[in-house]
């Protein structure tokens, strides 16, 4: 088959021009280009990793600037942990509370008292202050499969959408 004819350029390319053109998403091309390591790509160091922490981690400083490192580190463990006992439908119930209420993290009070406050996740009153990043073809590795997606969408590093295109 001709690669004029290919997924790629047929669908992925069409997607992805919708997203950059139409919605002004930030869209790049994975496959056999990305570089892991902090400073790579994305930020990835693994294709074990789906949290594009570099994104997430200057969201959650931009939204919530009275947040320290230690906060920080808190927030994105709370969003990347999970029951191994709940099941998906749990796993995403308690995923979509924090990305819409916040993710609750520990502050020091005077007189070392702590209380809890959330860190906003995504700017929902300002749409636009949010970074939009598509990744066509990203490699993603688990515990049991490997896969290439078509297309994964980022809002503040974290993955919301997951397009397969035939």
């Amino acid at each position: 088959m001709s690669y004029d004819y290919s997924e790629n350029i047929l669908v992925q390319k069409s997607a992805g021009d919708l997203l950059r053109d139409e919605l002004g998403w930030d869209v790049q091309f994975a496959y056999n280009t990305e570089v892991l390591g902090k400073n790579g790509t994305f930020g990835r160091t693994s294709y074990h990793e789906i949290l594009l922490t570099r994104y997430f981690q200057n969201a959650l400083r931009r939204l919530n600037p009275w947040m320290t490192d230690s906060q920080l580190s808190e927030a994105q463990k709370t969003l990347e942990s999970r029951l191994s006992t709940a099941s998906l439908m749990q796993i995403n119930e308690e995923k979509y509370d924090l990305i819409r209420d916040g993710i609750p993290v520990t502050v020091q009070r005077p007189g070392g008292k702590t209380e809890e406050k959330r860190a906003a996740l995504i700017d929902f009153q300002h749409p636009e202050s949010n970074h939009f990043l598509a990744v066509k073809e990203l490699k993603i590795r688990g515990d049991l499969y490997h896969r290439r997606t078509d297309i994964v969408g980022f809002v503040n590093g974290i993955p919301l959408l997951f397009v397969e295109l035939k």
